[in-house]
């Protein structure tokens, strides 16, 4: 699964859009004020995790795409 495959399932299943952030596929305008993340890390692999309170917290490290998009709609589905 990638990110837009991501979203496609997130949206198939409901999911309110201010839920969850998507790098480069899904970033609500307005920011909701806490929500759910995946996004490509410093090291080149990804990132799931949660912003509250304005930090963003790393949850889970993944080697690829794939694996922290199963994550994230593991999350939130």
């Amino acid at each position: 699964m990638d990110r837009r495959a991501l979203r496609a399932a997130l949206v198939e299943a409901r999911t309110p859009g201010g839920y969850y952030w998507i790098e480069g596929v899904h970033e609500p305008v307005p920011t909701p004020p806490d929500f759910l993340f995946v996004r490509r890390a410093g090291d080149g692999g990804w990132e799931t995790g949660a912003f509250e309170r304005g930090t963003h917290e790393v949850l889970a490290r993944h080697p690829d795409e794939a694996a922290a998009c199963a994550h994230l709609l593991s999350l939130l589905v």
